[in-house]
């Protein structure tokens, strides 16, 4: 299933790939939103990450059935997706996933989910961390928060002098964190694979979200200009 593999090196881009993030909204308005920014062609990952539904009693269950309709989604778009955290369901759905430092780890999910499974792992600020998802096998490493955010006020700013040494050290790097269309630029000409966001476009209104895959398109287009 193409939502399942790795891209072909071949078919690369050698400017970043926006990585879309869900979050909570009611699924009706987020499926409404995704399908409108995939068939954009704009995103190139979807990672699921419902942590207010896991929370609740049959959470487990609920992430599962969507994510099973956003999969089919993005497979319509050929986007690949992951699963936060959460390696079963990973494998339940036959999708990757990405993992935080306390959510599991890289080689048992590499075990579980095969060879072509994209898996990225949560690496902050610490080259370190990053070094050791190359050696564990994890496809991709995330680096963050770039920008000050909302969502992790308390997370440690990583430079961009951080990023360049994390983007050289063999790893596909991804950057995430307070990230919009309008502060990208600030970090143009940092070799990124992918660029992950949240609110900046799933925050609009229905009406405003092919617009704003637009801009980012063009941001990333400009990437080494």
């Amino acid at each position: 299933m193409t939502s399942f593999l790795l891209a072909d090196s071949a078919a690369m881009t050698t400017f970043p790939q926006l990585y879309l993030l869900t979050n909570d909204d009611e699924f009706a308005l987020l499926y409404q939103k995704l399908e409108i920014a995939l068939a954009t062609g704009v995103v190139s990952l979807l990672q699921v990450r419902r942590k207010q539904i896991l929370a609740q009693s049959n959470g487990r269950e609920q992430v599962y059935s969507e994510a099973q309709q956003l999969l089919a989604l993005a497979t319509r778009y050929n986007v690949a997706m992951v699963m936060n955290d959460d390696i079963a369901l990973a494998q339940q759905l036959g999708i990757g996933v990405h993992l935080g430092q306390g959510d599991g780890d890289v080689t048992m999910a590499r075990q579980a989910l095969g060879e072509q499974a994209i898996i990225g792992r949560t690496c902050h600020h610490s080259l370190d961390l990053v070094q050791a998802a190359l050696q564990e096998g994890a496809n991709y490493a995330a680096m963050g928060a770039v920008f000050a955010s909302t969502t992790k006020p308390e997370a440690q700013i990583v430079s961009r002098e951080a990023l360049v040494a994390g983007a050289q050290q063999g790893i596909d790097l991804c950057v995430i964190g307070g990230i919009t269309a309008e502060n990208i630029g600030e970090l143009r000409g940092v070799a990124i694979r992918y660029v992950a966001v949240v609110g900046d476009i799933l925050n609009h209104p229905v009406t405003a979200i092919a617009a704003r895959c637009e801009l980012w398109q063009q941001e990333l287009r400009r990437w080494y200009q």
